[in-house]
């Protein structure tokens, strides 16, 4: 038997015999890594879920999870079935969402995950178009690091991130349509004397830091910046991912600094509370995109604004 009638094997036993309990329980057993717990969970009997686990286990023709002493760990196989069974329960709980919402006449929801710099512009002016068009939509918007966001939308938290797909280590694993560059500034509180002619960047030698934690795309340019200018990151640095922490810590002392999107920082820099300074950078900006789960479907509302965001970046 070659490898083609092997998968359609495969795929015909998966199709006539996969149950949404059974995708549950790789979920639940990702989450607990134990069978008693994750059967507990589910409100089941151990040994209904081991059997549960050694049918989809039989479909596939594979082992998903090793015993360890931490418990049951998925293998290679395991995380790729979990992956699979957390976006099948989603569309599923999606599908459900979009039925209900059509009968009872609303608008629908949207769950939008969006990294800091493309909230002053970008989402604000597509969400102000979203809503003259769809009065009735409820929106969620949740703020955070690509990374988190990330994982969020492979939980089925989100319906779409604007982000990065960069830091994740499966980057593949997302459709990414790039929609704009991330401009950075280099901030200092609002009782920082004015700067009239442009510096270069070592002239920030003797400030101290507020800094993004370790791996941040912000965190990163900022290293590559100072390792230009010969500068190295000063050990008494202030580590935060919080915007609101950061300008906080800026209002409080002349002498500290941090790296902002200019769009976040003329927000900011207009009602008074920080100011931008003219520094030279040498280090292209990043850029983030629009980032959907591959192999799911985004819903009507979801295709909605990721027009809405594509006909802003378009305008710009």
């Amino acid at each position: 038997m070659n490898i083609l009638n092997i998968q359609t094997g495969t795929l015909k036993a998966v199709i006539g015999k996969l149950r949404i309990k059974q995708l549950q329980l790789l979920i639940a057993l990702s989450e607990h890594k134990s069978l008693h717990k994750a059967a507990g969970a589910m409100f089941l009997t151990q040994s209904a879920a081991s059997k549960a686990l050694q049918e989809i286990e039989g479909m596939l023709e594979v082992t998903l999870f090793e015993r360890t002493r931490v418990g049951l760990v998925p293998n290679a196989m395991g995380h790729c079935a979990i992956r699979y069974a957390k976006l099948i329960t989603t569309e599923l709980n999606n599908l459900c969402r979009e039925v209900s919402d059509i009968q009872s006449g609303t608008g629908g929801r949207l769950a939008i995950g969006t990294i800091m710099g493309a909230i002053p512009d970008m989402l604000v002016s597509a969400m102000q178009w979203l809503r003259t068009a769809h009065s009735a939509l409820s929106i969620e918007i949740i703020e955070g690091t690509s990374r988190d966001l990330l994982n969020m939308l492979d939980d089925g938290q989100l319906d779409l991130v604007i982000g990065r797909t960069s830091v994740s280590p499966e980057p593949y694993e997302y459709n990414y349509y790039p929609i704009s560059d991330e401009p950075i500034s280099v901030v200092a509180g609002g009782r920082h004397p004015d700067i009239e002619n442009d510096l270069p960047f070592e002239s920030l030698r003797d400030y101290r830091w507020v800094v993004y934690p370790k791996h941040m795309p912000l965190r990163v340019l900022l290293e590559q910046e100072m390792d230009l200018a010969g500068l190295a990151l000063p050990v008494n640095v202030i580590e935060t991912a919080s915007t609101f922490a950061t300008i906080a810590l800026l209002q409080k002392t002349v002498d500290l600094v941090a790296l902002l999107p200019t769009d976040v920082a003329r927000m900011f820099a207009q009602a008074g509370m920080i100011k931008i300074l003219p520094i030279a950078q040498n280090i292209p900006a990043n850029t983030f995109g629009i980032v959907t789960r591959k192999g799911g479907m985004p819903t009507a509302v979801a295709e909605l604004f990721i027009r809405a965001v594509r006909e802003q970046s378009l305008a710009h």
